[in-house]
């Protein structure tokens, strides 16, 4: 709850005001206030006065105002009553014999027939307009003690005396209730009764420290008999720690104006504290306290409970606190309130979040403006990096407030803290902005400015301008290769591809590579071959043999020729992908292969059909290249050689059964055997891998006696082993033959006992017939191959053999095999 306060003007004429009334019509809000010296004053809601009615000598006690706020009626402590219009010459007075403590007007007073209203002393009275304009008046009610207090709402009367609370049904002019007061021992003129009617069927009442909810409801037919046919129930019902001085009702709380009482820490005598002002939750029981404001008014030490009132406005969450010398006003605290406090408590951020969620029904605030004063806050608590953050929410696409900030950013030398976070994209902002930005990275911050360069698209900030103040700087330190990385970049930027090429080569950037094929830049690096091998090998080969429709492979080859070991790595990548495209350098790559790669070698000479043997077997030769020798000797039919070699090289008899395997010549395998046989090793090896090739009996026989070979016995059993092996194989092999031929031939003579079907479709193979007659009755003799070949007997030709069986000419014409008869049909 927001509270602002309104002292009133003239101290000494408004000395002791009593009640306060407010109402609005279409056209005005004004405020009603009785005072001590017998007048009313109309006042706007500024607590200005706009209007003063002399009403009597003495003290105002109650003011009364209908709901069109056209009426008001007035009652003073000399016991005079009136009732009047304020926007016509309607009026009615009445003086009586005693103190008139309140008047009540019907609410719909400005209706013709509900000319009504009440007052209260000693008695209850209803006054109403007869047909002739006079008033009649009528008791309702009377003998409880002084009435001080009325409230009417709809057809429903509520007032208090000594005794307690009473409602009246104003249709059936019945009396429904009477509520207690809870505390006697309170004198009711010094602690009065508070009534509020929170809608047509809902009353709240305060007295002294207590508080009930009442609901009036309708009674069930059944129930009637004598009874009034509305009851009252009580809802809610609680105590509080203060004495209530006033109710109102928001929402579905409760407003409670509260007299307190404290203890003196200096004297230790009880005093009146400052009232207070409290939302607060009814429960069945009790209430939970939701907010609570202690309000400063002026002589609140000599005040007591009856000198406090509370009156609101409905609908408008408005209330108005009355003490004898102010008028306080408390509104319902809405999100500017809210913000207002945040923002006096610097806490901006909260501030902002609270007016982006709220921004449709905040009145006073913009988030802008908060924005910007959150910008201004960081920037004085020296957090030059959350302020430039908070930018680019806060400023948006403002470019005029963006530009205002950067140069106030560059004021108190801070530019590099936001120009991480400057607009690139909607909005862009003027290029000297950027420029400015960039020349204070250049000054003390190469690497900032280099990323700065990668990050902002080229068409930011002028690019010649850039350009030259980094050639500038490169006079300085010319090798210096942040400020050369960054100067090929703006050459880019700038289509200046040849001189970014020529710094990235120098450099040997990895974005050399992918700056000529994004911008086909081929034709630059024909004399730049060289430079990109030595770069990275690997990447350059990929590139040349990606695009050899702009660099041939004869160019390359010639650019490298002074290279010969860059040039075997890219011949080589070639022959991996293509083993026929560079046959015109096959010759040359032996040499190459043999001098860098000679592991690559023998593959190369086994998957090339276009080099030369005479040529490869001379170098091999020379470099004495045994493996390589031994596989062009195969190669060229010289086996005998091969061997020879692989006899008396490498001393490998592995190798030497491996390439008489491969070369399955039984001569081989004899110049295998005289060269081994006075070698005990190479004979070991032979026992043991020549058993499935040749018949070990030859070598056995060829041993001669007494000479030790290592491990005789083992190899003599493996080969005994190898021979049952075979044995077991063949006869295993046999057993498998046989069964698929029995099987086989099951099958095949179920197939042949199977009967065929012949009907008028079929025709003669011969004669082209249909193969039944179509007289059934006559006689006729059909013969059926198992190939369903058909004939008529006469028609098949007279056999010159001995054998009976006979076979179909047309199968056997095609050499498909016999196909004998299977079915001779007769009739």
């Amino acid at each position: 709850m927001t509270v602002h306060e309104k002292h009133v003007k003239n101290r000494e004429e408004l000395h002791m005001p009593e009640i306060l009334m407010y109402r609005r019509d279409d056209k005005n809000k004004f405020l009603a206030l009785g005072t001590h010296y017998g007048k009313v004053y109309l006042l706007d809601v500024q607590g200005n006065i706009t209007q003063k009615f002399d009403v009597s000598p003495v003290k105002i006690n109650q003011i009364s105002l209908d709901e069109s706020g056209e009426h008001m009626g007035v009652c003073s402590e000399d016991g005079k009553v009136q009732v009047f219009g304020l926007y016509s010459a309607e009026e009615f007075h009445e003086m009586f014999d005693c103190p008139i403590k309140i008047v009540a007007v019907h609410p719909q007073f400005v209706r013709s027939h509900f000319k009504q209203f009440v007052t209260g002393g000693k008695k209850l009275l209803l006054y109403e307009r007869s047909w002739m304009n006079r008033w009649k008046p009528s008791v309702l009610h009377e003998g409880e003690g002084n009435i001080r207090n009325i409230k009417w709402r709809g057809h429903l009367i509520a007032w208090a005396n000594n005794m307690g609370v009473k409602i009246l049904d104003m249709i059936s002019k019945q009396r429904i209730t009477n509520v207690p007061r809870d505390d006697i021992s309170l004198r009711p003129d010094m602690y009065p009764c508070s009534l509020c009617w929170k809608d047509n069927l809902t009353l709240i009442i305060g007295w002294g420290n207590s508080v009930k909810i009442c609901s009036v409801k309708e009674r069930h037919a059944s129930e009637m008999r004598d009874l009034p046919n509305r009851y009252v129930e009580i809802v809610f019902q609680f105590d509080t720690e203060f004495y209530v001085s006033g109710l109102a009702p928001l929402c579905d709380q409760l407003v409670i104006l509260s007299y307190v009482k404290e203890i003196s820490e200096k004297t230790e005598v009880e005093c009146c504290a400052r009232p207070r002002l409290d939302i607060v939750q009814p429960l069945p029981e009790s209430c939970e306290e939701i907010s609570s404001d202690a309000l400063t008014v002026r002589g609140f030490q000599e005040n007591e409970c009856r000198d406090y009132h509370l009156e609101y406005s409905e609908g408008e969450s408005l209330f108005y606190i009355i003490s004898p010398r102010d008028v306080v006003v408390a509104k319902e605290r809405d999100q500017d309130d809210h913000i207002d406090w945040l923002l006096e408590k610097k806490k901006y951020e909260e501030a902002l979040m609270a007016a982006e969620i709220s921004q449709k029904t905040i009145k006073k605030h913009k988030i802008l403006d908060i924005g910007l004063a959150y910008i201004n806050h960081l920037v004085e608590k020296g957090e030059y990096d959350l302020a430039a953050r908070k930018c680019q929410k806060i400023l948006g696409k403002n470019t005029e407030l963006w530009e205002f900030e950067v140069y106030k950013f560059k004021e108190i030398g801070q530019l590099k803290a936001i120009s991480r976070y400057l607009p690139r994209r909607d909005p862009v902002l003027k290029p000297l902005i950027y420029e400015m930005v960039l020349h204070e990275f250049l000054e003390s911050d190469y690497e900032g400015f280099a990323t700065l360069i990668k990050e902002w698209p080229g068409d930011l900030y002028n690019n010649t301008i850039i350009v030259q103040a980094v050639v500038d700087h490169l006079k300085k330190d010319p090798q210096n290769r942040t400020l050369l990385q960054t100067l090929a970049e703006l050459y880019t930027y700038d289509q200046r591809y040849g001189r970014a090429l020529e710094i990235y080569l120098t450099l040997r950037h990895k974005d050399v590579f992918q700056l000529i094929h994004k911008h086909n830049l081929f034709s630059s690096i024909r004399d730049k071959i060289v430079l990109l091998m030595d770069f990275d090998s690997e990447k350059a080969v990929d590139m040349l043999l990606d695009n050899e429709d702009k660099i041939s492979i004869d160019r390359v080859v010639e650019e490298l020729e002074n290279r010969p070991e860059l040039q075997h790595v890219y011949l080589h990548k070639l022959f991996k992908r293509d083993h026929h495209k560079g046959q015109r350098y096959h010759e040359k790559q032996i040499s190459l292969y043999a001098e860098y790669d000679r592991p690559n070698l023998l593959p190369f000479l086994r998957d090339s059909t276009h080099c030369p043997l005479e040529k490869a077997l001379e170098i091999c030769q020379q470099r004495n290249f045994v493996e390589e020798t031994v596989y062009l000797l195969s190669r060229m039919g010289n086996s005998r050689s091969a061997l020879k070699m692989i006899m008396e090289e490498l001393q490998d008899v592995d190798k030497a059964i491996e390439f008489a395997k491969e070369q399955d010549d039984g001569e081989l395998w004899e110049d295998l055997i005289l060269y081994s046989i006075d070698k005990p090793p190479f004979i070991t090896g032979l026992l043991n891998n020549i058993g499935t090739h040749v018949d070990p009996i030859l070598l056995i026989h060829r041993i001669k006696e007494g000479m030790e070979i290592p491990n005789l016995r083992d190899s003599l059993v493996k080969i005994l082993q190898d021979y049952n092996l075979q044995i077991l194989l063949r006869e295993g092999c046999k057993k498998i033959l046989v069964a698929d031929s029995l099987s086989l031939l099951k099958k095949m003579h179920r197939t042949q006992m199977k009967g065929v079907l012949v009907d008028e479709e079929n025709i003669c193979e011969s004669c082209l017939s249909p193969i039944l007659p179509s007289d059934a009755s006559k006689s006729f003799s059909v013969v059926v191959f198992h190939c369903r070949h058909m004939f008529h007997r006469e028609c098949l030709p007279v056999s010159n053999t001995v054998s009976s069986v006979q076979f179909c000419n047309i199968c056997s014409a095609k050499h498909r095999g016999p196909g004998s008869a299977v079915l001779e049909m007769k009739k």
